[in-house]
């Protein structure tokens, strides 16, 4: 059995209320990124009372929770290293992987790390280049980066410019990283409502883009209602300059989810927050704000809706998707309150703003989604920690189904859905809030297993490598990838692919 136990454990009685290689110089006087006010990954900050900052000390103090910052984790997971940020200082996002790199997305632009030794990560180049949120993937020599915040143009020293003017800019870059040390823009496309995510689809010769954007405004000249679907980019590989929109598949032709006031505390589905494609089993699961949906990718330029599922009980906002390897199952997160809330209390309890686990059914277009359960961190957070479903990723356990997952401040959670009625956490790691008095954003991002190591992007305390060591997944140290982006998710046993 996994041990869980540490030097302090947060019980559920707490009761809260309510170096620059490769910098590219020429880049030094781009302005900040700023995101697009939206729904989802924002970073607001809460209002936290003068009794509700007492309560968080108290339990501080009582041991209820960990110390501000304080790392605490359970005995099956070792913290390897801390990488802080360095000269790119935004929000760090999201995570890709190829060979011995780690590429790190952040507002104002990227970071690529040598991860050939992860008890000492090392910093190979350093890409300033602002456009929240800058996720970012990888295929072959070409990085891929979104920019979802209205900027003055296309290039890296652009600036922040209103999206009700023609002239500004968003959407997909695109670099060549054949040297890892200098990074070269080579290519950008631009896409209705920006690009809030993306997803590769890669084929030999071309890599096709999902593009992920919402919030369409009668006042934005490029990101007009209905917004009900997402841009299709292919991208010659041999010549990425002749990137461009081949297609933009329409996903809700009779309309997604209404939201409020017929779904009331329900995002109104105006598109798609992030898309995961199965490429061996030609299917894709999006998650689309108040929709979930399941769809066929067999001719990847026009994908093909299955089925489309609602929660408008517990769920506020369709985040994120991630299928089990056998592709008979979905788990869909849900970003209630955005990313700036305390949503991981008692309050809320343990099904609101919880992973949605769903079987896939049946076969061929009449597959589908069939609901059995949902998944919450079993830790109860303070009132000043942003807490939320985020990124996470399989851990490759045949026969098991295993997840590692970011919960911003809530931490790292490792857990089994191998019975999708009946998941349980297995490991964990976190840190105690960032502060407590106030409610002030950060956490994790992103966690992803890689090659035998847990990869965590901290938006504020920077790059983590954690080390799982636990006989339920330890066989899968032995399974090696060449290259790894989540939302492109691999057939892990499939030899010739690692």
């Amino acid at each position: 059995m996994s041990s869980l136990h540490t030097t302090r454990v947060r019980r559920r009685r707490l009761g809260v209320a309510a170096a620059a290689v490769g910098l590219f110089a020429t880049l030094l006087t781009a302005g900040p990124a700023v995101a697009t006010p939206d729904p989802g990954d924002r970073q607001a900050k809460e209002k936290i009372s003068s009794g509700q900052a007492a309560e968080v000390k108290s339990a501080i103090q009582n041991g209820e929770i960990p110390g501000v910052d304080e790392i605490v984790h359970s005995r099956n997971i070792s913290h390897l290293a801390n990488v802080p940020k360095d000269l790119i200082t935004g929000t760090n996002s999201d995570l890709a992987f190829q060979g011995k790199y780690a590429f790190s997305g952040n507002y104002d632009g990227f970071r690529i790390f040598d991860i050939s030794n992860p008890k000492s990560p090392k910093t190979v180049a350093q890409v300033l280049c602002p456009g929240s949120q800058n996720d970012i993937s990888v295929s072959g020599d070409l990085l891929f980066l979104s920019t979802d915040s209205s900027r003055s143009d296309n290039s890296c020293t652009s600036t922040t410019q209103p999206a009700t003017e023609k002239s500004s800019w968003e959407g997909m870059k695109i670099f060549d990283i054949s040297d890892k040390r200098n990074p070269k823009y080579v290519a950008a496309v631009e896409t209705a409502c920006g690009s809030h995510t993306h997803t590769l689809v890669p084929e030999r010769k071309d890599v096709y883009v999902y593009v992920s954007s919402y919030s369409p405004s009668a006042s934005f000249p490029d990101c007009q209602p209905p917004h009900d679907g997402i841009s299709i980019i292919k991208v010659p590989r041999k010549s990425p300059e002749k990137a461009a929109i081949v297609n933009f598949p329409v996903l809700f032709p009779e309309g997604g989810n209404p939201g409020a006031p017929t779904n009331p505390g329900v995002s109104a589905t105006t598109g798609c927050h992030d898309i995961t494609v199965l490429p061996s089993k030609d299917l894709a699961a999006g998650a689309c704000m108040g929709d979930g949906i399941l769809f066929d990718i067999k001719n990847p330029e026009r994908p093909r809706v299955i089925d489309q599922v609602q929660d408008n009980v517990n769920f506020a906002f369709w985040h994120s998707a991630t299928f089990n390897q056998s592709a008979d199952k979905v788990v869909f997160t849900d970003e209630l309150g955005g990313g700036g809330a305390a949503t991981c209390n008692a309050e809320i309890g343990p099904n609101r703003g919880a992973d949605g686990i769903y079987d896939i059914v049946g076969k061929g277009d009449k597959r589908k989604l069939v609901f059995r359960s949902y998944y919450k961190i079993p830790r109860y957070q303070a009132d000043t920690e942003n807490c939320v479903a985020h990124n996470g990723s399989l851990i490759p356990v045949k026969g098991r189904d295993i997840m590692v997952q970011s919960w911003y401040q809530g931490g790292v959670s490792v857990w089994d859905f191998t019975n999708s009625s009946k998941p349980k956490e297995i490991a964990y790691f976190e840190r105690g809030p960032i502060s407590a008095e106030t409610m002030v954003g950060g956490g994790t991002w992103s966690s992803y297993y890689y090659n035998g190591h847990i990869y965590s992007n901290d938006m504020v305390k920077g790059f983590d490598v954690l080390r799982l060591d636990d006989r339920v997944t330890d066989p899968a140290k032995r399974v090696r990838m060449s290259e790894l982006n989540v939302q492109t998710q691999p057939d892990y046993f499939d030899r010739s692919g690692h």
